[in-house]
């Protein structure tokens, strides 16, 4: 069976794509089923795709749905997914399985830019990205590698995040981005943004002011029949970015925690993240919320820019 064909799309987002004249914007579906929590799940949901449809593209949240991947979520699918009915994560290499087994699944960052790029949607939007994870000392926890990277590596569309998550090795994961041949460009910064906060000290080798630029970049990509990502990098939003040093401290009391709690796998960014809410007083909750709308607002703006230049949807 091609994969094609048992690729689901929701009305809206199949008459955008087939018309050729709205842009659509590939968002994904983990952050609402596992990364966030009830209700802020739904608020992300509503902000992400209200500040899609605000800059004139239309928002499709990728997800497998009873085993079928899926771009754009009817609405009570979409339901299902905030109440976390019997949703299962779904990275990549999940997705075969997730079909065979006719599985409900939140698709994370690499698993959604495959459904996106098999719809021929160029533009996806996320919060951050998965990249090389720390290991506190003594965790006895083997080096870990997060699925998104080669996937960026692999998949020729325009990614907009607010950098790696905070709790990961945000040195390393800029090393195999280059290593994998991503391109990597900040949003009117010149440094790896840090999710929670706007600096890490980490220079990028490549800046751009407008989306037109981003727009710019990624179709020279494509002339080069590059196959990888244009990873776009904005800070969050300045009201509500936190300051470097606490969000540093947090992470590393986080981790000394999980590694005396056991913490292994899976289960670790979950726990990392909720334990840097508790630090922050639930100010990194309110971080994620601002960056995930504004990253969704920055692709939309970048999917209108490709689309008045002849670069859309399936191009």
């Amino acid at each position: 069976m091609n994969a094609a064909h048992s690729l689901r799309i929701q009305s809206d987002v199949a008459r955008a794509i087939s018309s050729g004249r709205t842009p659509v914007v590939a968002l994904e579906s983990s952050v609402l089923a596992q990364g966030l929590p009830i209700p802020a799940n739904r608020e992300a949901a509503e902000r992400m795709c209200g500040a899609v449809r605000r800059a004139g593209a239309i928002p499709a949240v990728t997800a497998v749905v009873r085993g079928a991947p899926t771009v754009g979520l009817e609405d009570e699918d979409l339901e299902r997914f905030l109440r976390r009915d019997g949703i299962r994560k779904v990275a990549a290499r999940d997705l075969a399985p997730a079909m065979a087994a006719g599985a409900d699944g939140a698709t994370t960052v690499a698993a959604s830019l495959a459904i996106a790029h098999l719809a021929g949607i160029p533009v996806f939007a996320t919060g951050g990205i998965g990249g090389v994870h720390r290991v506190a000392e003594g965790a006895g926890a083997a080096w870990d590698e997060s699925g998104d990277l080669p996937e960026l590596a692999r998949t020729p569309i325009v990614v907009v995040c607010a950098g790696a998550k905070s709790i990961l090795d945000l040195p390393a994961t800029m090393e195999r981005l280059e290593t994998l041949g991503v391109t990597v460009v900040g949003y009117r910064t010149s440094e790896l943004p840090g999710f929670f906060t706007a600096t890490t000290g980490i220079p990028l080798p490549a800046r751009v002011e407008s989306a037109a630029e981003v727009a710019a970049v990624f179709r020279a990509q494509r002339a080069l029949g590059r196959s990888a990502a244009v990873l776009v990098v904005q800070p969050p939003p300045p009201e509500v970015a936190l300051p470097q040093h606490l969000v540093d401290a947090a992470v590393h009391t986080a981790l000394e925690r999980a590694s005396a709690a056991g913490v292994r796998g899976g289960a670790v960014t979950p726990y990392l993240l909720a334990d840097v809410e508790r630090q922050t007083s639930g100010r990194s909750l309110g971080v994620n919320l601002a960056l995930l709308e504004a990253n969704a607002k920055l692709a939309a703006e970048i999917a209108v820019e490709l689309r008045s230049t002849g670069v859309g949807d399936g191009g």
